[in-house]
Order: C-alpha cells, then sequence, then structure tokens
C-alpha cells in the first residue's frame, strides 16, 4: 500500500454492522470489530456505531472482547498494546436522557476491568437548523457531535448553523432501495457548503464501494440495484476541495467518476486525472475536514480496494 492511500483511508470506515443492510445482532457485530482491530488493515477503521438504547447489549455483549485486565479472559491477550474502543453513540431517544446513559457508559468503561472503551461521538438528526443551538449546549465538549438533516433540504441553512461551532455535519449517501441515494448534484453541494463554512463533515450508507458505479442494494436474493456513490469518490473530492486542488464546480465531475484508471496512487501524492493532491494536504483534508463514513461491512471496501490492486 502506498503510504497516499494509507492516509485517505487512515480511520475512515466507522463500523456499522447493526444496521441495514447487514442489519447483525450485536453479538456478531461486536465479534467483527473486535477481530477488524487486530487485522493488516485495522488502520483504516473508525468507531463501533451503536444506537444509545441498545449500549446496556453493547457492554453486555461485548465487555470480554475489549481492551482491559480481565485476567480469565482469553480474549485479552493483547490487553496492552490495544487502544479502547472508539464509540459513537446513535441518538434515538430525547437527548438529556441520551446524554445520561452515555455518561454512565463512558463512567463504567473507564475501568479496566470492564473493558475498556469510550463513546467520544454522537449521531442525531435534526428538523430545523435552530436545533443545533440547544444541542449544542447539552453535549458535553469531550464529545464531537454529528448532525444530520433531511436530505431534501437546501443544506446551507443547517450547515451555518453548524459554523464556529465544536461540530460536524453528516450526509447519508445512500440506503437499500434506489430512491434512497443522494443525487451528485445534492452531495456535491453539501461538501460545497462544509467548506465554504468551515464545518468538518462525516458520510453514512451507500459507501461500501470505492468507486462510483452500478451495484447491489442489499445482501438478499435478487436484490435491487443501482448506481451507488463511491468513498474514494468522495473523500478525494472533498480533500481536493478543501486543499483548493479543485473548484466547487469540478465536484461532479469526480464524484461522477467510474473509470479506476482515472485515479492514481503514488507515495506522496494522489491524482485524479490531470489533479493531484500531495500527502500534506491530502493528511490536512482528512484531519480536520472529511472525516469519516458509516458502513455495515468493513470487509467489502476492503476487498473492493484490493480487487482495484490498490491495496
Amino acid at each position: 500500500m502506498t503510504q497516499i492511500l494509507r492516509t485517505l483511508i487512515d480511520g475512515l470506515v466507522d463500523y456499522a454492522g447493526l444496521f441495514p443492510p447487514a442489519k447483525l445482532d450485536m453479538q456478531p457485530a461486536v465479534e467483527n470489530f473486535h477481530r477488524y482491530t487486530t487485522d493488516e488493515h485495522a488502520h483504516a477503521l473508525g468507531r463501533f456505531i451503536c444506537p444509545v438504547s441498545r449500549l446496556d447489549e453493547f457492554t453486555q455483549r461485548g465487555a470480554l472482547l475489549m481492551p482491559g485486565t480481565f485476567a480469565t479472559s482469553g480474549y485479552r491477550e493483547m490487553a496492552d498494546t490495544r487502544e479502547p474502543w472508539r464509540v459513537s453513540a446513535l441518538i434515538d431517544g430525547h437527548l438529556d436522557e441520551c446524554l445520561t446513559r452515555i455518561d454512565a457508559f463512558n463512567d463504567h468503561h473507564a475501568k479496566e476491568d470492564a473493558g475498556l472503551a469510550k463513546i467520544d461521538a454522537l449521531e442525531m438528526r435534526l428538523t430545523e437548523p435552530g436545533d443545533v443551538d440547544e444541542a449544542i449546549e447539552m453535549i458535553p465538549n469531550d464529545i464531537m457531535p454529528f448532525f444530520e438533516f433531511p436530505g431534501t433540504t437546501d443544506p446551507r441553512g443547517f450547515i451555518a448553523a453548524i459554523a464556529g461551532e465544536d461540530a460536524a455535519a453528516k450526509i447519508r449517501c445512500g440506503g437499500v432501495t434506489p430512491d434512497a441515494i443522494p443525487s451528485v448534484e445534492f452531495v456535491a453541494a453539501f461538501i460545497a457548503a462544509c467548506h465554504a463554512a468551515h464545518v468538518p463533515f462525516k458520510a453514512t450508507a451507500g459507501l461500501h464501494h470505492p468507486l462510483r458505479a452500478e451495484y447491489a442494494l442489499s445482501y438478499e436474493a435478487s436484490p435491487p440495484r443501482s448506481t451507488m456513490h463511491g468513498f474514494i469518490n468522495v473523500f478525494l473530492a472533498a480533500a481536493m476541495l478543501s486543499e483548493r486542488v479543485i473548484a466547487d464546480s469540478d465536484l461532479p465531475d469526480l464524484l461522477n467518476e467510474t473509470d479506476a484508471n482515472a485515479f492514481a496512487f503514488t507515495e506522496q501524492a494522489v491524482s485524479w486525472r490531470d489533479r493531484s493532491l500531495d500527502l500534506v494536504g491530502l493528511a490536512r483534508a482528512r484531519e480536520r475536514f472529511a472525516l469519516s463514513y458509516g458502513s455495515c461491512s468493513f470487509e467489502e471496501p476492503i476487498d473492493d480496494l484490493k480487487s482495484l490492486g490498490w491495496l
């Protein structure tokens, strides 16, 4: 793997195995996450995404797999070298009640004998831009909030409400039906608005594959198919815009790119056609702007990168 590709995918994939189309039970989901933390490509793994209403179940099923000092557990052989599991909590109830449960979870999992884990991010849907201020006042400073808003709405008002806060926006890039996939124009407008307002973002859903193409939308027999966004398209477009390698007007072309040969990865730069971004600029964009995306599969994105010969 080139250093530039490693930088592009470092911590990129937040594991959402509990959600469609995988929709796993908690036990296999935490077992998968545990396995991914020791995988050769573990550097690409970000947080485990868990609804607040299932945090107790997450503790029950995952505690013995987490780093810690529970001496009788065979899973704890790597406890001295592993970092605490990072968790993003999905708000699925009243925010104040969810924050109380998040605080209790963090207190419990700060102790090694309970298994080390920390919720350092949360994700919540908003209906109005005015909801941002009230939510930020309630959320502790050590938890990064990601705010999602209706996909049919002009994103600029919501993003403007987030601007200047220690918070980020969230975009939904797909789903299990074709109508859940936003247009290239909407994704481009979202990225451009985030860049203009200096608001970082994450994405979720529909980004299992590196490049834009037609894919199955679920793992069922005879699933619906549609053209899906590619995570390389989305995050390279955002990084290149952030570093002023491309302009807003170039975003749709890069998001629409389907030719793997249009991309090149060297040790010190990544190129799309005649545009090139160096390692320092990419690292800066990934750290400050284009943060991560949620995927119900960690293996599928990695396997696709291998199939392309990039990994």
